[in-house]
C-alpha cells in the first residue's frame, strides 16, 4: 500500500492536507456490502420503482426513457422522409405534416438529447468522482418525473391531433393566438417548460455534486475530463435555459391573458421571441456537444493505451466554449434585418468558436497518434464522429459568413448542417459511450457482430440521407415544407435521401436489439473489461447503489481502478460501511477537495412523484383554459415543498463522525456551507439569468421595437410612496434575518428579527399586489405595460417565496430546532431575501428609467 495511507493513527491530522489521511483498518468486504445494501437499496416491487432516489437507478431511467423518445422521434422522421420522397407528396396532409415536423424537432431536442446527457452524467459522475450519490437525490427523482410527465403530455397531444404545428422553434406571430387559436401551441409552451424543470434540476444537481462531492484530495485540476465537461454543461444550462423559459412564459401569458409582448400592433415585437429563443438555442448546441466530447476524452486514451494529450488545453477549450457560446445566438437571425455592425460582430464570434473546438479535436487526434488505437466498437463510433462532426463544423463556418448565410438561409443546406452537428457531435459519441459503459450498467458482455453491423448501417445511412441535403439546399430547395413541385434537380436527391434514411433507421434498430441482447442474454463480464484507470470501474458489475464500500483517498485515486478495487471493498478508504444505518457521503471543499463535513442523504420516498403530479395538475388546468382554478393547484405544490424541506433537516442529535483514524467531521457545518446552500446559489444564478432576460425584454420593447409609441403612465405620488415602502420593507426583512442568525449562533433565541422579517415580507407582498392590481396601467394595452407588469409580478413572486422562507424559519424556532451551528433555514432565507431586495431595487430603477426616457 502507498505510504500516505499508512500514517500512524496517533499522528496529528490536518484536514487541510487530504494526503495525510490514514487508511481505515480492513474489514470483511461481504459484511460491508450487506450493511450498505440494507441502507442504500431500492424497495422491492412497484413501490421501489416509485420511491427510488438512487443516482444509479435514476440515471438508467433517464437514458432508457430518452432512447424510447428517440425511437418515437425517429419514427416521425421516417414519416417526414416518406412525405418528401417524391414531388407533390400526398402521404401526409399539411396540418399533420406540420405537427409531425414540429414534434420531431421538439422530441429530439427536449426529450432525447438533454435527458440523455443528464442520465449519463447522473449515472457516471458519482462513480468517477469517488462518492456514493449526487448531492440532491430527491431533486434528481423530481426531475425525472417532470421529464416523464411533460413528455407524455406532448406525446398524448400528438396522438390526439392537437400537437403544436408551428415548428420546434415556435416563431411568433405564427404561434400567437391569431394564427394558432387552438391549444396546440399551448401544449408546446407548457409541456416544454414543464420538461425544463428537469433540465434545471439536473444542472443544479450536477454543478453542486462536481464542486462539493469529489473524493478527498481530488483537486479541480485533477478530476476526470468528463467532470470538467459536465461542469461546463451545467453552467451553460443554468444560464441558457432561463431565456427559453421566460420566452415560453411570456408567450403563454400573451395567448392566455392578452399581454402583447410579441404583438406588433400593440408595441410588441416578434423578434423578441427569436432573441430569447436563440439565447437558449445556440448554447443548446454546445450543451449537447460538451458531454459527448467528455465521452470522447474518456474513451480515446484508454482504447489507445495512453494518457490524453493536452489536459490543460482541453480544460481551457471547455471554458472558452462555455463563454463564447453565449455570443453567437444572432447568427440564426442574419436574415431578419440586423445592423451591419452586429452582423460583423456575430459573424466573427461564430468563426471564433471553431478555435476551442479545433483544440479538442487536435488533442484527440494527437492521443490517437501517440497511442496504439484498438478498433473496438466504441472506437468505430468515435471514428464516425470525426468523419461526421468535422464536416458539420466546416459547414457551420460557411454559414457564419453573412453573404453565404443569406443565400443558404431557410434551405435544406441548414437542415443538413444541423444534423451533421447534432448527430455527428452527439449521437455518435453517445453510441460510443453506451457501448463503452454497457458492461458497467448491465454486468454483461455484448453479442459480437451485431454492433458492428449497426454501426455501418448508421454511418452509411446517415451520410446518404443528409449529405445529399447539402446539394438540394444549394439548388434552392426550402426547408420546413410539406411538399415540393416537380423539379428534376430535386427529385432523385430527395428519393435517395429517403432511401438512406430508412437504411439509418435499420441501423438504430440493430443497435437497440444489440443492447437488449447484451442486457438480457450476454455472458457475465469481468470487472473492468477495458482495463480503464478511472474510479467508475473500481467496483462490482453492475454496481450497487452505494458505489463504494469506502471512499477513495488520494493514494487510492492515484493507484488506478485495478489496484483500488479490493482496498475500497474492504473499507480501507474513508467513511467505510453504514454503521449508523444512514446514507452518508463526504462533502469536500470546492478547490482542493478538503474534507469538510458528512452529509446525510434522504432515503427512498414518493415525495418527488407527488410533487411532479401536483405541478402537472397546474399545467393541465392551464391547458384546459381553467385559469381561475389553476392557482389552486399551487396549494399542494407549496404544501409538498414544505414537507420536502422538513424532511431535509439533519437529525438534531447528529454527533461528529470519525471518517478515518484521527479525522472526525461534523454532520452540520458550523459556517453554513451546506450542500443546500450551494444548490441555492446555483438556483439564484439561473434566476438572475431569467431576470436579466426580462430586463433585456424591457429594453428591447422600449428602445428597439418599431411598434406604436408607448402610452404615457402618469405615475402619481401614491405609486412613488408604494414603491419606496416596498423597498423599505424588503430591506427591513433583509436586516432582520442576520440579526436573528447572530442571536441563534450566540445561544440565544431568534428574538424579534425573525417575526419582523416575516411581517415585513408579508406587507411588501400586499403592497406589490395593490400596486399591480390598482396602480399599474392595463397590461393588455401595450407591450411596455405588459413587461412592466411582468417585472412587478416577478418581484411579487420572490416576496411571496421570501415570506414562506421566513415562515419556515419561524416554525423551526417554535419547534426549538435552531441552535448554535444549526441555523436551519435562516442562512438560506437571508440569501434569498438579499436577492429579492436587489431584484426589487433594480426593477424599480429600470421602470423609473423607462418613464424618464419617454
Amino acid at each position: 500500500m502507498n505510504t500516505p495511507m499508512n500514517t500512524p493513527a496517533n499522528t496529528p491530522l490536518t484536514p487541510h492536507d487530504p494526503a495525510s489521511i490514514p487508511a481505515n483498518p480492513p474489514q470483511r468486504a461481504l459484511g460491508l456490502h450487506r450493511e450498505l445494501d440494507r441502507v442504500w437499496r431500492n424497495a422491492p416491487g412497484l413501490r421501489g420503482q416509485i420511491t427510488a432516489v438512487s443516482h444509479t437507478t435514476l440515471g438508467l431511467r433517464f437514458m432508457v426513457t430518452a432512447f424510447l423518445f428517440f425511437g418515437i422521434g425517429g419514427l416521425l422522421a421516417m414519416l417526414i422522409r416518406a412525405q418528401l420522397a417524391t414531388p407533390n407528396g400526398a402521404f401526409l396532409d399539411t396540418a399533420l405534416y406540420n405537427q409531425i415536423f414540429t414534434m420531431h424537432g421538439s422530441i429530439m431536442m427536449f426529450l432525447f438529447a438533454i435527458p440523455m446527457l443528464e442520465g449519463l452524467a447522473m449515472y457516471l459522475l458519482p462513480k468517477m468522482l469517488g462518492t456514493r450519490d449526487l448531492a440532491f437525490p430527491r431533486l434528481s427523482a423530481l426531475g425525472y418525473w417532470c421529464y416523464l410527465l411533460g413528455g407524455l403530455i406532448l406525446i398524448a397531444a400528438l396522438l390526439a391531433g392537437v400537437a403544436p404545428g408551428e415548428g420546434w422553434f415556435m416563431y411568433t406571430p405564427l404561434s400567437g393566438k391569431t394564427y394558432s387559436p387552438g391549444i396546440n401551441a399551448d401544449v408546446w409552451l407548457l409541456g416544454v417548460t414543464f420538461v425544463e424543470i428537469s433540465a434545471l434540476s439536473a444542472a443544479i444537481e450536477l454543478m453542486v455534486s462536481i464542486l462539493r462531492l469529489r473524493a478527498p484530495g481530488m483537486k479541480l485540476t485533477q478530476m476526470p475530463l468528463f467532470a470538467w465537461y459536465m461542469l461546463g454543461t451545467a453552467a451553460m444550462m443554468l444560464a441558457g435555459f432561463p431565456p427559453l423559459i421566460l420566452g415560453s412564459v411570456l408567450l403563454e401569458m400573451e395567448r392566455a391573458f392578452g399581454w402583447p409582448f410579441f404583438d406588433p400592433e400593440r408595441g410588441g415585437d416578434p423578434l423578441l421571441w427569436q432573441h430569447l429563443f436563440w439565447l437558449f438555442g445556440h448554447p443548446e448546441v454546445y450543451i449537447i456537444f460538451l458531454p459527448a466530447a467528455g465521452v470522447l476524452s474518456t474513451v480515446i486514451p484508454v482504447l489507445c493505451r495512453t494518457q490524453i494529450v493536452g489536459y490543460g488545453a482541453i480544460v481551457a477549450a471547455i471554458l472558452g466554449m462555455v463563454f463564447l457560446s453565449f455570443g453567437l445566438w444572432v447568427h440564426h437571425m442574419f436574415a431578419v434585418g440586423i445592423p451591419h455592425l452586429a452582423l460583423a460582430f456575430f459573424s466573427a464570434a461564430s468563426m471564433l468558436v471553431a478555435v476551442p473546438t479545433a483544440v479538442q479535436i487536435f488533442a484527440w487526434i494527437a492521443t490517437l497518434w501517440r497511442g496504439r488505437p484498438e478498433l473496438k466498437l466504441p472506437m468505430l463510433y468515435i471514428l464516425g464522429f470525426f468523419f461526421t462532426f468535422v464536416m458539420g463544423g466546416l459547414t457551420g463556418v460557411m454559414l457564419a459568413v453573412v453573404p453565404f448565410n443569406w443565400q443558404a438561409h431557410d434551405t435544406a443546406f441548414v437542415t443538413a448542417h444541423l444534423h451533421y452537428v447534432l448527430i455527428g457531435g452527439f449521437v455518435f459519441p453517445m453510441l460510443a459511450g453506451v457501448a463503452w459503459w454497457m458492461p458497467l450498467m448491465s454486468g454483461r458482455r455484448r453479442v459480437r457482430g451485431l454492433g458492428e453491423a449497426a454501426f455501418w448501417f448508421i454511418l452509411v445511412g446517415f451520410h446518404g440521407t443528409f449529405f445529399l441535403m447539402h446539394l438540394t439546399g444549394l439548388m434552392g430547395m426550402a426547408r420546413r415544407i410539406p411538399s415540393y413541385p416537380e423539379n428534376p434537380e430535386w427529385t432523385a436527391l430527395n428519393l435517395s435521401s429517403s432511401f438512406f434514411g430508412f437504411v439509418m433507421t435499420i441501423g438504430f434498430a440493430l443497435f437497440a436489439i444489440d443492447l437488449i441482447l447484451q442486457a438480457g442474454f450476454g455472458k457475465r463480464s469481468v470487472r473492468n473489461p477495458w482495463k480503464a484507470p478511472s474510479l467508475d470501474w473500481a467496483m462490482a458489475l453492475p454496481p450497487p447503489n452505494y458505489n463504494f464500500a469506502s471512499l477513495p483517498g488520494p493514494a487510492l485515486q492515484q493507484a488506478g481502478a485495478e489496484a483500488a478495487m479490493l482496498a475500497l471493498a474492504k473499507g480501507e478508504g474513508l467513511l467505510p460501511g453504514a454503521p449508523r444505518g444512514r446514507r452518508e457521503i463526504l462533502v469536500t471543499s470546492v478547490g482542493t477537495a478538503r474534507p469538510e463535513h458528512v452529509a446525510i442523504l434522504p432515503v427512498n420516498t414518493g415525495l418527488p412523484l407527488l410533487l411532479a403530479l401536483a405541478i402537472s395538475a397546474f399545467v393541465l388546468l392551464m391547458l384546459a383554459g381553467l385559469y381561475t382554478l389553476a392557482p389552486l393547484a399551487l396549494i399542494p405544490v407549496v404544501t409538498l415543498i414544505w414537507i420536502w424541506a422538513r424532511r431535509a433537516m439533519a437529525p438534531l442529535d447528529a454527533t461528529p463522525i470519525e471518517v478515518a483514524p484521527g479525522l472526525v467531521l461534523p454532520v452540520q457545518p458550523g459556517d453554513g456551507g451546506t450542500l443546500t446552500r450551494s444548490g441555492l446559489v446555483s438556483l439564484l444564478f439561473a434566476n438572475g439569468t431569467f431576470f436579466a432576460s426580462l430586463l433585456f425584454g424591457l429594453a428591447f420593447i422600449s428602445l428597439v421595437s418599431p411598434g406604436p409609441p408607448r402610452p404615457l403612465w402618469p405615475a402619481d405620488r401614491t405609486v412613488l410612496l408604494a414603491t419606496g415602502a416596498v423597498l423599505a420593507l424588503l430591506a427591513m426583512a433583509a436586516l432582520g434575518l442576520p440579526r436573528a442568525l447572530s442571536h441563534i449562533e450566540t445561544g440565544r433565541r431568534a428574538g424579534a428579527g425573525l417575526p419582523v422579517a416575516f411581517a415585513a415580507n408579508l406587507l411588501a407582498l400586499a403592497l406589490l399586489l395593490a400596486l399591480g392590481l390598482g396602480q399599474l396601467p392595463d397590461p393588455t394595452r401595450h407591450a411596455a405595460d405588459a413587461v412592466r407588469a411582468a417585472l412587478v409580478a416577478y418581484v411579487g413572486l420572490h416576496a411571496a417565496i421570501a415570506t414562506l422562507f421566513t415562515a419556515f424559519a419561524l416554525d423551526q424556532a417554535r419547534r426549538g430546532e435552531l441552535a448554535p451551528g444549526r441555523a436551519g433555514a435562516l442562512r438560506n432565507a437571508g440569501l434569498w431575501q438579499s436577492y429579492t431586495l436587489a431584484a426589487a431595487a433594480v426593477t424599480l430603477a429600470a421602470l423609473w428609467a423607462q418613464e424618464a426616457a419617454s
